[in-house]
Order: C-alpha cells, then sequence, then structure tokens
C-alpha cells in the first residue's frame, strides 16, 4: 500500500505537470496572438508566417516540399506562396535544367523589417532569459526541444491516420 507521503508526492507531481501543460497552452495562445498582430501589419496570415519561417529556417524548399512539411494541401500552399510572394517575402525559382522544377527561397533582404515586428518580444525575452543561469537555460532549453519534437510527433499521427 501507498504511504500518504507518496500520494501526496503524485498529487503534487500532478499538479506540476497540470501546471506546465496549462503554460505552454497560454504560451502558444499568446504567440499566436502575437503573430496574429504582426500579420496584420505587414499583411499575413498566420499560416503564412509559419510557412516562411519553415522556409526561412531550412532553407530553399520546393512547394510540395513545404506542403509535406506543414500537412498542408498543395492548393492551399498555393495561396500562401502566391501571398508570400506577391509581399516580397519570398521567390519561386525554376531550375535551369528541368524547369518544371521550383524551388521557394525567402528574401533575406526582408528580415530586418520582420524583426523589427518581433524586437519588443526579443527584448522581453532577453530580459526573462537574463534571469536564469546558464545550468537553467540549458534545462530550459532542453525541455522546448523535447516538448517541439513531441509537437512534430503528435502532428505527424495526424498526417498517418
Amino acid at each position: 500500500m501507498s504511504s500518504e507521503s507518496e500520494v501526496s508526492e503524485a498529487r503534487r507531481r500532478r499538479r506540476l505537470t497540470t501546471a506546465v501543460k496549462g503554460a505552454l497552452r497560454d504560451l502558444r495562445v499568446q504567440l499566436s496572438l502575437l503573430n496574429y498582430r504582426v500579420g496584420d501589419q505587414i499583411d499575413l496570415k498566420d499560416v503564412d508566417l509559419d510557412c516562411l519561417d519553415i522556409i526561412t529556417q531550412h532553407g530553399s524548399l520546393s512547394p510540395s516540399g513545404l506542403a509535406r512539411v506543414t500537412g498542408l494541401h498543395p492548393a492551399t500552399m498555393t495561396g500562401i506562396l502566391d501571398r508570400l510572394e506577391r509581399g516580397g517575402w519570398v521567390l519561386r525559382e525554376r531550375a535551369s535544367k528541368d524547369r518544371r522544377a521550383v524551388t521557394v527561397r525567402a528574401l533575406r533582404e526582408r528580415n530586418a523589417e520582420l524583426f523589427r515586428h518581433y524586437a519588443g518580444m526579443n527584448v522581453l525575452m532577453d530580459e526573462i532569459c537574463g534571469s536564469y543561469s546558464d545550468a537553467e537555460l540549458e534545462l530550459i532549453a532542453d525541455f522546448l526541444h523535447r516538448t517541439s519534437a513531441a509537437g512534430r510527433d503528435a502532428t505527424n499521427q495526424f498526417a498517418a491516420d
């Protein structure tokens, strides 16, 4: 039989885990709202910003490759890329040998404009990170990387269904 302290410890652990999950939900909502506001300023939808971020992080991708990474329908991806290209955020390039092959790359000269819109959040993040030790930041970074990987795995489960 479990002792009273073991039961109390299990409850405490569940409460802490629930608090972490709640904080992650709150973070998701706040970042989503921030992206909505930034997107409104630069005339892009939230999903457009997500795709632009993926292209910026991963380098040039084919439209079908980007659709696979995001799980979006190719026709939806066409609309997103049209908006990004029209706004001067990306460029579609055709391969010289196979003119049907298209890659999409982010136009880096627009990065400064995007960074300006996120400057307030970046300053606040620097302040928050400044209050933690290196060891704590390593732990937080590990937690966030593992949480991100779990999110990818959960997303991929939808694609497999």
